[in-house]
């Protein structure tokens, strides 16, 4: 390999990614549950189009990370902006309408609906109409809706999920019902998308085709992209940036390679090394 050539597995940023102004500032945000403070002085800057990681042993704090960014702890310290509107103190309805979804550690799907109708719920997030347009049915009411029943179909092409549409959610298999999630935040129509362990409990040919989806998401939909993953190999293979926590405090940030070669990382987490697959 010569000096000026890249690794196989390098991560090239997306032609989205502006420098300058991030679309998501994050600055020095904390939460304390009595005594213990469980996230401490967190900041990020996340510019439109990246996908960056977020990393840690169990118990680091990093879905408390995604539940103060969404709303459903309120920081005691710090500020987050999104396209440089406050987020701070704002529910978690009014964060998801800004512009910021999510997925989680445990799935949370409607069970008893439909696939479709499960991606199509989220898309009413963006409706226009109010309640007196609803219990009229007016024409523009139900063109509205019709629109958001397709877009909720062309979504689940993402993950070859269309001919299951009408099937209940809780049918799916457990990779299936993963990537139901996904598909049913992208609904909302998303700035920024948060993924919690996306490929948790994946075999290694679906955690391949998560992580071409993954850049195929960030790229179609000119989202930015934070998710936590435990598997290493799917977190160096696709993010361009890493943040490592360690109970609650950010111990390292960089690139994939900073992240692989940093002795902090090495002893706390990856016990004496990590190589990208």
């Amino acid at each position: 390999m010569s000096a000026n050539s890249s690794p196989p597995n390098a991560v090239s940023p997306s032609p989205q990614m502006e420098t300058g102004k991030p679309l998501l500032y994050v600055d020095q945000i904390g939460i304390a549950f009595g005594g213990l403070k469980a996230v401490q002085g967190f900041s990020l800057n996340l510019p439109a189009g990246a996908l960056y990681g977020l990393i840690g042993p169990n118990g680091a704090g990093k879905t408390t990370v995604f539940n103060l960014l969404t709303g459903v702890y309120q920081a005691d310290s710090g500020q987050m902006l999104l396209d440089s509107q406050s987020l701070m103190g704002r529910k978690p309805h009014h964060i998801a309408a800004a512009g910021i979804a999510r997925t989680f550690q445990n799935i949370r799907l409607f069970p008893g609906l439909s696939v479709l109708d499960n991606v199509r719920l989220a898309g009413q997030l963006r409706s226009s109409h109010g309640l007196l347009a609803t219990l009229l049915r007016t024409p523009a009411h139900q063109a509205e809706e019709e629109a958001i029943r397709k877009q909720a179909f062309e979504l689940l092409g993402l993950f070859d999920l269309q001919d299951r549409a009408d099937e209940p959610a809780d049918s799916l298999c457990y990779g299936h019902q993963r990537h139901l999630e996904i598909v049913r935040a992208l609904a909302t129509g998303p700035k920024v998308l948060l993924l919690d362990e996306p490929a948790a409990g994946m075999n290694s040919q679906e955690k391949v085709e998560l992580a071409q989806a993954i850049r195929k998401i960030r790229d179609q939909f000119h989202v930015s992209i934070l998710l936590i993953e435990h598997d290493m190999g799917l977190v160096m293979e696709i993010c361009e940036r890493i943040v490592v926590l360690d109970h609650g405090v950010i111990i390292s940030e960089g690139t994939p390679s900073m992240i692989q070669n940093d002795p902090k990382v090495i002893a706390a987490y990856l016990g004496g090394g990590v190589e990208a697959s």
